[in-house]
């Protein structure tokens, strides 16, 4: 009977070298197969090709090769379990008839994964718990606090795309605490108020100064929106009033216009905008100046309706300095005398706000207010009224009115607890932020100007500065003053003396160049239109310098795509991040 089947098998397999048969022949033919012989050995393999016959055998009804599958009776018996033949420790697959490409595959797509998976699982679970592990690796939060702080600031923005918590991590006030009083801070120079076609953009330019490099970013809440000034307050830029155009907006048209008087908040480091308590005036172009207070400090307001102010003369004593104002001085004496007691605090109070302050100062908080005096008005008049923004309270409060005879602000800076205004007519004030009044100051005389050019005031260190524009002597033309240049000149906080101490490079073309003061830099924005086109210049001066030397840091970069109503709008802030 075995010779009988080898002689079936033989000449069955010489008609399927002559014939190209399908799978589904070869399926019925495998099972004809198992039926005839059923009480042979089914285990037999033909050594002569490498085929088992039984897994031409084991084609279920569902489809799919159950190579390796268990095929015993009971379901926890592994005894009859066989690998599959495309396996590693399995015989080589051989074609059963015809070509190769006409080799019957044991597999059907996916079944040999699945199979793989079930009598592999624990390894399989293995491998996925050993891979989740590594993946779930991190540093601890103090750790990467300190990597993070030490990133740019461009980096750092990258950084916050990484993932959720990078982001979360990156904005906590106690990083921002961190980032803020360490030494990794570098400038950057904002420019707000851009026009593009006609347009109020919305749009911030911001300069890395150490990188030289330009970004751009979006605000949305700004468009429409001009005529408005800033200040900056730690790593935060403060948009304080403005106006924006009624019958077409975003527009720059002053026909038909709102003054606003809304304040708005943007912090770079988190890209964020928020609103803070209004000002009691609508105001565009009000004269800004932020100064540092003490955690116990209080705003008087009991002087607020009397338009007197003392006056200083540097070398002169106040007892002599105006003696025609002698019964003023008398009259208000006793008020001045209980105001100035009232900032003095009792012992036992004392003691107590010395401890708040120190707590404060240990956890880092500071305490800034921020001064807006002048501006125009709803109606396009000049303000003389003022306003001052206390952070801790998110309050503001009316100050004391600026002298009858002052003329209109046009330039302001705080310098050691002092806000300075220079007016138009060439007057120079203060208002003692502590003590709550305005001190007329009478300098030398100043050098004459030119008329159009407003002068500015910056800070740096504690030293007053101004630029003004000037006439000379042109180069080669001795007595004949026709050469416009501007230069730096420095108040003397004692004798109260001007002193010249350094030249601009440039020419004075822009009438409202924009410089603002940062620790012993000065930073200046000019933007001005000539031959049709858009022309820009960012200059630095050090003035820690004996020279005060200025020097270029972006020319032209941003005023390709602006208009010309950009040289009246923009404004300028720098940041340290």
């Amino acid at each position: 009977m075995f010779s009988e089947r080898l002689t079936g098998e033989q000449s069955l397999g010489q008609d399927f070298e002559a014939l190209s048969v399908s799978k589904r022949l070869v399926r019925s033919v495998s099972q004809k197969l198992k039926k005839k012989y059923k009480g042979g050995r089914g285990e037999e393999v033909d050594d002569t090709r490498g085929v088992s016959l039984r897994c031409l055998t084991l084609y279920g009804r569902g489809g799919g090769c159950k190579v390796g599958a268990d095929t015993s009776d009971e379901f926890g018996d592994t005894s009859s379990r066989r690998r599959s033949s495309s396996s590693e420790e399995g015989k080589g697959y051989k074609m059963i008839c015809g070509t190769e490409e006409t080799a019957v595959d044991c597999f059907s797509h996916g079944v040999k994964e699945r199979f793989w998976r079930k009598h592999n699982r624990k390894d399989f679970e293995l491998e996925e718990s050993v891979r989740n592990s590594r993946m779930h690796i991190f540093l601890p939060d103090d750790i990467l606090e300190m990597c993070l702080v030490k990133l740019p600031m461009t980096s750092l923005m990258t950084a916050r795309l990484v993932c959720k918590k990078w982001r979360h991590l990156t904005t906590t006030p106690r990083f921002l605490q961190m980032r803020r009083d360490g030494p990794h801070q570098k400038p950057w120079a904002f420019l707000f108020g851009v026009v593009k076609d006609g347009f109020c953009s919305g749009e911030i330019h911001a300069l890395d100064v150490s990188q030289g490099q330009w970004h751009r970013i979006n605000a949305d809440i700004l468009k429409g929106r001009f005529m408005f000034s800033i200040a900056s307050i730690q790593d935060d830029i403060y948009v304080v009033g403005g106006c924006s155009s009624l019958s077409s907006f975003g527009r720059v048209d002053r026909s038909s216009y709102k003054t606003h008087k809304g304040v708005l908040v943007f912090s770079p480091l988190t890209k964020s905008w928020r609103k803070v308590s209004s000002m009691k005036h609508a105001r565009s172009m009000p004269i800004l100046g932020v100064s540092e207070v003490s955690s116990d400090f209080t705003l008087n307001q009991n002087r607020l309706d009397r338009r007197f102010y003392r006056s200083r003369v540097g070398g002169v004593s106040d007892v002599y300095e105006d003696p025609h104002r002698l019964s003023l001085r008398r009259q208000y004496r006793n008020a001045f005398d209980e105001n100035e007691a009232s900032l003095l605090p009792n012992r036992k109070s004392y003691k107590f706000t010395r401890q708040r302050s120190d707590q404060s100062s240990a956890k880092g908080c500071r305490r800034f207010v921020l001064i807006s005096v002048g501006g125009l008005g709803s109606w396009d008049e000049p303000l003389d009224s003022g306003e001052i923004y206390d952070s801790a309270s998110n309050k503001w409060t009316e100050i004391q009115k600026m002298p009858v005879d002052f003329g209109i602000v046009c330039s302001g800076v705080v310098c050691n607890g002092m806000f300075y205004v220079y007016s138009e007519t060439d007057r120079l004030a203060g208002y003692d932020i502590e003590r709550g009044y305005w001190i007329g100051i009478q300098t030398t005389p100043f050098p004459s100007r030119v008329h159009e050019y407003h002068p500015k005031l910056v800070c740096c260190n504690g030293r007053l500065f101004m630029l003004s524009v000037s006439w000379c002597e042109g180069d080669g033309q001795i007595g004949r003053r026709n050469k416009a240049v501007r230069k730096l000149w420095e108040l003397d906080l004692m004798y109260l003396t001007w002193s010249e101490a350094s030249v601009h490079p440039d020419a004075p073309m822009d009438w409202n160049a924009a410089f603002v003061g940062d620790r012993n830099l000065i930073f200046g924005v000019e933007m001005f239109k000539i031959f049709g086109q858009i022309l820009d210049f960012l200059t630095v001066c050090d003035v820690s310098d004996l020279g005060a030397s200025w020097r270029h840091i972006s020319r032209n970069h941003i005023t390709h795509e602006l208009d010309a109503s950009s040289c009246m709008t923009k404004t300028l802030a720098v940041l340290h991040l």
